[in-house]
This record gives C-alpha cells, sequence and structure tokens, in this order.
C-alpha cells in the first residue's frame, strides 16, 4: 500500500512555503530599552542581583518589564520579605512570571519546611507541572494531615530523574511513618541503578541500608568481585546487594553477570529478587543488541517485569522474528505503556503473524485501526498495515479576523515574541508554551491554538507554529505542521546533490525546527544542527575552501554543509535513509555496529529502528522518516509509502566500499 497523495495538502502550500529563495530571518534593530532587558538577563545569569536592582527602573514601559521584575526579584528570593513577594504575585497576577515565582517561591518553602506558607500558596500554583513541588505536597499532607499519601510519593520518586529534595523528602516522610516499605525504597534503589542514576540510587539506599556505605561502594566499583567474594547468604540485605552488583555487572558484562546469577546467587535470592536480575541482565544484553537476551529474559516472569524491561524484552524478540514473545511482553505492559501506538502497532502485528482465527485478526485490525493516521511514524505503518489510503485530515475553516486578533491581542504571546526578536529564545518559549496550554487561565481551544501556531507562522518563529499546532485535538492543520520555509534553497541546493529534499526538510524539522541560529548543548549548530568538526571537514569535501567556522549559522553555507555531510552519510549506507538518519544523529560508527556483524538477521528497518539502543536515536530516526513521508507528498504531489523508505537493515554487506573517514 502506498502513501496516497495528500491532495488537499497542495493548495495550502502557498502561504507557509512560498518565501522567495534567499528569505532569511533578521533581528530587528535593538533599542536602548531592549539593550537594558538584555543586560538584565545577563546579570540575572551571573547573580549579579545589585546591578539588577539598578537596571530595573530603566525598564518600565517595555514588553518585558514583567521578565525584569520577576529577574530582579528571583535574584534575591532567598532574603526576599514575604510582603514583597506577595505584592509583585498581586501586581503580575495571571502572567507566566506570577505563576514562575510562585513555582520558585513554593521550592524554597518546601525546602525550609516552612509549611504555613506552602499550604496558603501551593493552590494558587497554576502550572501544577512540578514534580518537586508536588512531593513536598505530599509530603505536608503526611506531616500536617496524617494522609497516607505513599503511593504517590513512591510513583514520583521513581519517575524521580534527578536527585532533588522534594521527592527525596516525601520518600523519607512516608518511609519514617512506614507507609512506604523496605521493599518499596529497594525498587527505588534498582530502577536508579538500572537507569545510571547513581546519586539517585544512592541516596535510596542510604535509606534503607545506612550502614552499609563499604557494600555500596565496592558493588558499584567491582561489581564481579563483590559478587565472587560476598558470603552465601539468604538475609534480605545481602539478596539485595546481590542483586545490585548483578544489574552493575551486566551493564558491562551481561553475560558473565548472567554466569554468576546461575551458577552462585540463584538459589539464594527470593522469587521477585531473581525475577529483577534476570529481567535487568536481559534488558542490558538486549541494549548490547545480543542475541542471549532473550534467553536471559526466559528466567524472568513477564508478570513481574518493569515497563522499560519489558519493552526491551519486546524488542528482542522483534529482532529474533519471535512473535509470541513479543506479544508477551506488550500484554504484561502497565495500560499507559501498552497504549502508546509503538506498542499497540507491534501488539497488532504480533497478533496478525499467530492469528489462526478471523476474530483474532479482526481485533488486531481494530488495534491498528485505534492508532492509524498521519501523527506520526507507528501511526503512518499503521494505515500502511491496513492498506488503507492516507486520507488527509480536512483543512480547518479558514481562521477569522477577531481569532487572529485575539492571538495579536495575548499579552502572553507578545511578550513571547518579543523576547524572541531580541534572542531570549529560552524565556520566550517558555512563555508562549505557558500562553498556548491549559495552565493559562481558560485554557486556549483547538481554533486559538490554531490563531496562535498562525501567530508564530506569520513571524516566521517556525518552532512555536509547529509546537502550537500539535497540540489541538480535534483538528489537524498540516501545512502548519510541516511548514516549509527557505524553500527554493532547500529544494535547489537537494537537487544539485542528488538528495531527496523531503528528507532534507525531515531532518531539519526534527534537528532545529527552523531555527537559524539554533546551538545545541554539544555545540552543533543552524538550521541541521552541524558540529564544529563535521562542518569543517565536510566543506573540504564538498569545495568549500574558504569556509569559516562562524559561517556555519549562515543560512545557505549551513544547508550547503548540511545537505553535503547527509549525502555522504546516506551514499555510505547504499542510500538507507533510516539508517542515516541514525549516523546523522550518532555518528557513523554506531550504526555500522548496530546493523549487526556477517550472519545477522535481515530485518525491516521499522524493527531495526525500534532496537536502536540509544532512545534519542531512536526517537530521532523514526521522527525524521514519518516527518520525510509527509513532506514528500507535500512536495512532489505523488504517492508516498513509508514502509518503502524504510526499506530492510542488514549486516554489512564486505563488498561495498565504505568510508571510514566519516565523523
Amino acid at each position: 500500500m502506498h502513501f496516497r497523495t495528500i491532495l488537499t495538502l497542495i493548495s495550502l502550500l502557498g502561504t507557509l512555503c512560498g518565501l522567495p529563495a534567499q528569505a532569511q530571518t533578521f533581528a530587528p534593530a535593538l533599542s536602548a530599552s531592549d539593550a537594558v532587558i538584555l543586560e538584565m538577563r545577563d546579570a540575572f545569569s551571573k547573580g549579579q542581583s545589585t546591578r539588577l536592582t539598578e537596571l530595573l527602573p530603566r525598564t518600565q514601559g517595555h514588553v518585558l518589564a514583567p521578565w525584569a521584575a520577576y529577574w530582579e526579584l528571583r535574584a534575591r528570593l532567598e532574603t526576599a520579605a514575604p510582603e514583597e513577594i506577595d505584592r509583585f504575585l498581586r501586581r503580575f497576577a495571571g502572567t507566566y512570571q506570577e505563576d514562575r515565582l510562585r513555582n520558585d517561591w513554593l521550592l524554597l518553602l518546601g525546602k525550609n519546611r516552612d509549611w504555613t506558607r506552602f499550604v496558603l500558596e501551593a493552590s494558587k500554583f497554576r502550572m501544577q507541572d512540578d514534580r518537586e513541588v508536588r512531593c513536598y505536597v505530599l509530603a505536608m499532607e503526611q506531616i500536617l494531615a496524617r494522609v497516607d499519601m505513599s503511593r504517590e510519593a513512591q510513583a514520583l520518586w521513581l519517575a524521580q530523574r534527578n536527585n532533588d529534595d522534594g521527592c527525596a523528602f516525601a520518600a523519607q516522610t512516608h518511609f519514617d511513618s512506614q507507609l512506604l516499605r523496605d521493599q518499596d525504597v529497594w525498587q527505588k534503589v534498582r530502577s536508579a541503578l538500572e537507569l545510571r542514576r547513581l546519586p539517585a540510587a544512592r541516596q535510596a539506599f542510604d535509606m534503607v541500608a545506612p550502614q552499609a556505605s563499604a557494600q555500596w561502594t565496592a558493588l558499584t566499583s567491582q561489581p564481579e568481585q563483590f559478587l565472587i567474594r560476598s558470603t552465601l547468604s539468604n538475609q534480605r540485605q545481602t539478596q539485595e546487594l546481590v542483586v545490585l552488583a548483578l544489574m552493575r555487572l551486566a551493564q558491562t558484562e551481561p553475560r558473565r553477570a548472567a554466569e554468576l546469577l546461575a551458577s552462585r546467587w540463584q538459589k539464594h535470592l527470593g522469587p521477585n529478587q531473581r525475577d529483577w536480575a534476570w529481567a535487568a541482565i536481559g534488558t542490558q544484553a538486549a541494549q548490547k543488541l545480543s542475541d542471549d537476551a532473550l534467553d536471559f529474559f526466559a528466567n524472568s516472569r513477564p508478570s513481574a517485569m518493569q515497563d522499560e524491561q519489558l519493552a526491551w524484552y519486546a524488542r528482542a524478540a522483534l529482532r529474533q522474528g519471535d512473535w509470541a514473545r513479543v506479544l508477551s511482553a506488550i500484554e504484561a505492559m502497565t495500560t499507559d505503556a501498552a497504549l502508546d501506538a509503538s506498542w499497540v502497532y507491534w501488539r497488532a502485528r504480533a497478533m496478525l503473524a499467530l492469528a489462526s482465527t478471523e476474530p483474532v485478526r479482526q481485533q488486531a485490525r481494530e488495534l491498528l485501526q485505534s492508532v492509524a493516521g498521519v501523527q506520526g511514524f507507528y501511526e503512518l505503518l499503521a494505515l500502511e498495515e491496513l492498506g488503507l489510503p492516507i486520507t488527509p485530515p480536512p483543512a480547518p475553516e479558514p481562521l477569522t479576523a477577531a481569532e487572529k486578533a485575539g492571538a495579536r491581542a495575548n499579552p502572553g504571546l507578545q511578550r513571547a515574541l518579543a523576547a524572541i526578536a531580541i534572542g531570549l529564545r529560552a524565556d520566550g518559549v517558555r512563555e508562549w508554551n505557558y500562553s498556548a496550554n491549559l495552565h493559562t487561565p481558560g485554557g486556549m481551544n483547538d481554533r486559538e491554538l490554531l490563531a496562535a501556531a498562525d501567530l508564530a507562522c506569520q513571524h516566521e518563529v517556525w518552532d512555536r507554529c509547529i509546537n502550537s499546532s500539535e497540540r489541538t485535538k480535534s483538528v489537524i492543520d498540516l501545512a502548519q505542521r510541516f511548514p516549509m520555509p527557505h524553500k527554493q534553497a532547500v529544494l535547489a541546493r537537494s537537487r544539485a546533490i542528488g538528495l531527496d529534499p523531503a528528507y532534507v526538510y525531515g531532518l531539519i524539522r526534527q534537528e532545529s525546527r527552523f531555527i537559524m541560529d539554533a546551538r545545541s548543548g554539544v555545540g552543533a549548530s543552524g538550521l541541521m544542527q552541524v558540529m564544529p568538526a563535521t562542518a569543517s571537514w565536510t566543506a573540504k569535501k564538498i569545495g568549500l575552501t574558504s569556509f569559516k567556522p562562524h559561517q556555519i549559522t549562515e543560512r545557505d553555507t549551513n544547508i550547503a554543509i548540511g545537505t553535503g555531510y547527509l549525502k555522504l552519510v546516506l551514499d555510505d549506507f547504499s542510500g538507507s535513509m533510516p539508517m542515516a538518519a541514525a549516523a546523522y544523529n550518532a555518528g557513523p560508527g554506531r550504526p555500522r555496529a548496530w546493523r549487526g556483524q556477517t550472519g545477522a538477521p535481515v530485518m525491516e528497518a521499522a524493527i531495526w529502528a525500534e532496537n536502536v539502543p540509544f532512545n534519542e536515536t531512536r526517537d530521532y530516526v523514526k521522527k525524521v522518516l514519518a516527518n520525510t513521508t509527509i513532506y514528500a507528498a507535500m512536495i512532489s504531489g505523488q504517492t508516498q509509502s513509508l514502509k518503502a523508505r524504510l526499506g530492510q537493515v542488514g549486516p554489512i554487506d564486505g563488498t561495498l566500499p565504505m568510508n571510514r573517514d566519516l565523523p
């Protein structure tokens, strides 16, 4: 089945895609008051509270004055009088800055255990999206009202990414009250260690085994020696230490961990501990794409595994073509995890592969229908699996003048655009997101979100255009979600070097959301997020002999170097779009290893992509290929197929040349 021509989209391209070849987004000239705002933001980042207080009076009347006031007070929040904080909250009532400061204030009150003030402010916090604040609420309710909030406290604690005070305090409070049990804390230690979050694991470990500091150091630094030297014992603490050491060893040597578990420790562990240890070893083996993974998982009951372990169990089974185990793993997931489009799709595929009766096949088709659409990778694959043409959602009714005026008049959106225009993108994005989501008083409905997206499009703030449009529930405007700025430049350059322009657009949309001066945390720059060393290497390869590093954020230079590198990578992977996308994100060496050695199975590229060990790269490959498929239909007006673009992935063909110099 091919991706049906999205004819209704083609008529929409003139508005968003017909930019002139040299269209650029230039920053407006800064006014004197803009310069003061920028100086304040710089002073805030440096913690210069005195300078902030000096500059604040000069920002009166500026559209970003609420930000200036926020920075000035936030910088000295720990010493500010409660009355001064109250005045700020009243003065800027209803704004992002009010809620942002209240968030900061609640964190400080929680840290100081000032529950009297905390309880007065917590109910006024509109965003309600700060996990640490919520944890303080749970701790407060246990301390003041003796309410058992242990289940939620444990769930938030398990989900905690950083070792923050709030969730650790909520867990400690419920543990001290014997509402969290030892086994609940050991689960946190295991989960954090499995995710390599050592500070969080250590914090929980100290709660339940405060006298075992030396054992912690030994099992985390030399797990194999710990497992060999430890005295055989059925005591609970010893058992848990052994499980942790097995998990730690499995992170580097899963097969050796399995050997020690089977030969020495298995008979000394309880059923739950054995299940977890084998599942953890299986997970690590699966992430290393080892054929042993399924054997390790087989020693653990799916019903005893965590969702992340079950996900890797399913992936390992997909690699081996074991549809029965794919189905077993997915059916054991929690409801929320199993409802993710990826697992709905693979569950349906497994059912179809195993089905012997029509009712089962019908149930599988119903699962596919429940996720099929144009919103993402597995949604598109579900349509193809059903043999259905992709029927694009009808274009929304055109926005009215009043709806557009409403977006223009929104003070939060205006402040966001003003901040982005003078270079304060991070601050502007936060305020835009706040203003465009349900945290704002009354929230935004679909029509208001479309109007907000339109406003961002008109200002060429493409990332907010896409983000706002993607929030709609009942209507989809694909032209907003998949804009094509710099169209003539991208098409001309791509076609000149024999590269599919839809692939380029699919990649840019994922890399930078068309932000010209985007810069990643690791130094990648521009529309196509090129690393400095890669840019210099590619410039030489494609003949840009006069290239200077500062030119990488220039539109045409960035497109030339980015597409040049992408073409070299694509050629090196024999035209495989998913593998080239993985190489663009994670470097070419890793996908070469991920494809397997001689004798490895040839598999659907969708299965290969789902087994990419890096979460970021796995998500990246899927999104780039889904983007590419939609852009191809928009550019060509011809039928498209995501499956055809994915193809298959197998071991390296030794007869083909390989560019080992690719950075």
